[in-house]
């Protein structure tokens, strides 16, 4: 089992580094799309591999999709450039390599750092993700992996995490999910959803309970305060935002995957 691990950035010269150097000796090869950064992301990025493609598009998922058709080997391990493997996945990983494999993924779980802290409840934990597999049995639509009629289903989980180093502060998470919201509330506008009263008051109101008493946001903190009230925020933003398109009355498709 060989492994291309694919890696999109942006302006992630603070983070790349530490991405890179983890998947060192793991996996067998780096892929890096560069979505046209304008700091030293890519040249940090050569000193771990020769492929570093620099691509204009900004879609996350055509330059996921392009880092599927530059990857050499049929599996793929995608990771973030705030992202890093754990020292115990990157063992997990390297027996896994040695095994006879049977399925067509594996999930993983992630865990955040944020605000001074691991984050192990506010519903960031696991937060598994599907990110190792089979580039030939689907396709990146949006942010996710979108699998194709001859997916098998079968999936397993490993044990340990990928270690996400979150938002610096708070700050470049209100960037971050104003950014997040824009596209969610593009993504209700495709299946023709409306905004009503109750999406902007009730809903965040109730996101913000369960967050911090379902989820036991609590006992992460301050931190899982700050988590509770934005993953509020986040649901005001996105129905605001997809009442204004619909008073605009903005044309927006959606986005095809094909093999």
């Amino acid at each position: 089992m060989k492994i291309s691990a694919v890696v999109v950035t942006y302006n992630n010269e603070k983070k790349i580094e530490a991405c890179l150097q983890s998947l060192q000796s793991v996996v067998d090869e780096i892929v890096v799309v560069d979505s046209m950064s304008t700091d030293y992301t890519r040249k940090i990025a050569s000193y771990f591999t020769n492929k570093v493609f620099k691509h204009s598009s900004t879609d996350y998922a055509e330059l996921k999709n392009f880092g599927h058709r530059v990857a050499a080997h049929s599996w793929v391990l995608s990771v973030e450039p705030d992202e890093r493997l754990s020292t115990e996945l990157r063992l997990e990983l390297l027996a896994l390599k040695n095994q006879p494999v049977e399925v067509d993924g594996f999930s993983l779980p992630r865990v955040s750092f944020y605000l001074g802290r691991w984050i192990r409840h506010s519903g960031w934990y696991p937060n598994r993700r599907f990110r190792l597999y089979r580039k030939d049995k689907g396709c990146w639509v949006k942010e996710r992996f979108r699998v194709f009629l001859n997916f098998s289903g079968k999936i397993k989980k490993l044990k340990n995490p990928i270690e996400h180093l979150a938002f610096s502060s708070v700050s470049e998470q209100v960037l971050y999910l104003n950014r997040l919201s824009e596209r969610r509330a593009q993504e209700l506008y495709v299946r023709r959803k409306k905004a009503h009263f109750y999406h902007l008051s009730f809903w965040p109101l109730a996101r913000f309970f369960s967050t911090y008493f379902f989820k036991i946001g609590f006992l992460d903190g301050y931190a899982g305060l700050v988590i509770s009230t934005m993953s509020a925020y986040s649901v005001f933003l996105r129905y605001a935002k997809l009442k204004e398109i619909w008073k605009k009355g903005e044309k927006i498709e959606p986005v095809p995957c094909s093999q």
